[in-house]
């Protein structure tokens, strides 16, 4: 792997450790090249590169150390911390100094400046020079511990995200489950097994559905409808000519995006609350078309609907289904598109209850199933 990468298309710290070889080898350098040619700048033979190049060596040497010992003190409390480090860089000072004055007293034997002199002198430089390194060290890597924060911070929000999209995917309303298969143990009991197996199939094929998507996943609207066909079909079953379905999808919208049986709440609710407590059932619209830039999709019933106080129209006591699904949708839709959706339910003067939705039309791809009306 080669030290310098200048050209990597990732980021410059993504490798910390070439990142600091490559800061530690161009930043010397440039300190070399700068006493250098300052000194020739002013007048001085090229034998006063020997020392400059020795003091280098030692800076590039010493601040080596000096990282060690930062990197073990960096998370420490913060009076320990700055406070061996102060010393480390104190010490490390006077070494590089004294260094420094022994190189130049043996170049320069005849020089009228003192041992003492020449270490004044060179402790200022050097100073300078380890203070300069240190408090880049020390922004760097604080620098590259914020961003970590900020990217493990950005993680955990992603994961409750997840977590909460999960949780709302999941919270499906077992009724369902419960009363389809009441319904399959009563027709082997009544020994139909011919339509017990066709609910049984049906039943099978949806809970594949729901097991075999991502709880966080997204799916095109054609799919959605698809799925409430089967989940409607199971129904039916139960139901028979009480329950009446109608779909009305634009084919302009089949491809939308969408959180995955976002709607199936919706649907249970109208089967609840419209065809369970009516004795000649109720229909059940399901529409769905362009209003702009976004999808509009409405789902209504002619039922009895529901009271102000949210009752159960069959026994007059108070549910929270209704109330707890709708939420439930709310929150997948706040998930999936921010402030970017609108969600209204509203029950109709002389009864039914509709829902209207929207959000922004995103295509995905080519339709996989068809959404003819039925």
């Amino acid at each position: 792997m080669p030290l310098f990468r200048l050209t990597s298309p990732g980021p410059f710290f993504d490798n910390k450790v070439r990142a600091f070889w490559n800061l530690q080898i161009l930043g010397w350098a440039a300190w070399l090249g700068l006493r250098g040619v300052s000194g020739l700048a002013n007048g001085q033979a090229f034998t006063f590169l020997i020392p400059q190049v020795i003091s280098a060596i030692t800076g590039f040497s010493l601040t080596l150390i000096l990282s060690v010992c930062y990197r073990a003190l960096i998370n420490r409390r913060p009076l320990l911390m700055w406070g061996v480090s102060f010393g480390l860089a104190g010490l490390a000072t006077a070494l590089w100094a004294f260094i420094d004055a022994w190189v130049a007293q043996i170049q320069n034997p005849a020089s009228e400046a003192g041992f003492t002199s020449l270490l004044l002198g060179a402790v200022y430089i050097d100073a300078t020079s380890l203070a300069a390194w240190s408090a880049l060290y020390f922004a760097i890597n604080y620098f590259l511990q914020l961003e970590e924060q900020n990217d493990r911070v950005l993680r955990l929000e992603a994961q409750a995200a997840s977590a909460q999209l999960a949780m709302l995917r999941y919270q499906l309303n077992p009724h369902f489950l419960f009363n389809t298969l009441n319904s399959i143990s009563t027709l082997v009991l009544l020994k139909q097994a011919e339509p017990a197996n066709a609910m049984l199939s049906r039943l099978s094929a949806f809970l594949r559905y729901t097991l075999a998507n991502e709880p966080t996943a997204q799916v095109t609207l054609a799919q959605e409808i698809e799925t409430l066909k089967l989940y409607l079909d199971i129904e039916k079953m139960r139901f028979e000519d009480r329950l009446r379905p109608h779909f009305a999808i634009d084919p302009a919208v089949a491809r939308a995006r969408l959180p995955s049986l976002l709607l199936q709440p919706l649907i249970e609710n109208a089967i609840k609350y419209a065809v369970t407590p009516q004795e000649d059932g109720a229909d059940i619209t399901i529409s769905a078309q362009l209003a702009g830039q976004n999808v509009r999709i409405t789902v209504s019933d002619n039922g009895a609907g529901l009271s102000g106080d949210r009752t159960d129209p069959t026994t007059g006591v108070a549910t929270e289904s209704t109330g707890v699904g709708l939420a439930n949708i709310r929150d997948r839709l706040a998930q999936a598109f921010g402030d970017q959706h609108r969600f209204d339910a509203q029950a109709g003067a002389e009864g039914g209850f509709t829902v209207v939705i929207e959000f922004p039309f995103q295509p995905d791809g080519q339709a996989r199933i068809g959404t003819e009306g039925t």
